[in-house]
């Protein structure tokens, strides 16, 4: 259970946050995640000749295919001009979390997945599309996955 306390003061130049909890904790992480999340950022993508503004959270995935990286949205691609990397420190506040070496996968628009007979797992996404998630990266989406679900009850 999370107590808030708030005291709005004339005195205050500037807002102070403080946490006090026995041990660090997911909650925590999540919890700053939120306060630092202040304004919705967006991603640049090229279609054509056009520059595209995208919402975080309309993004299924984000995959590198010949040194170029891709948005996957209601199984559409848009180019992105930056790197993987970059993109997944951009969109970390808002649940994406690695697939693989060259994918990572918005954890909100999950539908439903399955197990593969190698021991990755077939992500489906609200869209339709789907994407695989390695092995090496199975554990942390399913630790998310009801992570998520434990704080929406």
């Amino acid at each position: 259970m999370i107590k808030v306390n708030i005291d709005i003061d004339n005195n205050h130049n500037e807002m102070h946050v403080t946490i006090h909890a026995k041990e660090w904790s997911p909650d925590i992480e999540e919890l700053i995640k939120k306060i630092n999340h202040q304004t919705p950022k967006r991603i640049v993508g090229t279609e054509e000749d056009k520059s595209i503004l995208l919402e975080p959270g309309e993004i299924d995935f984000i995959y590198a295919e010949k040194r170029k990286v891709f948005a996957s949205i209601n199984n559409h691609t848009i180019e992105l001009n930056m790197k993987l990397y970059e993109a997944e420190e951009m969109l970390l506040p808002y649940d994406f979390t690695r697939f693989s070496k060259s994918v990572i996968g918005n954890v909100n628009n999950i539908k439903r997945f399955e197990v593969a007979f190698n021991g990755n797992l077939c992500v489906f996404f609200k869209s339709g599309s789907k994407e695989y998630v390695s092995r090496k990266y199975v554990l942390n989406l399913k630790n998310k996955l009801i992570m998520g679900m434990r704080e929406r009850k």
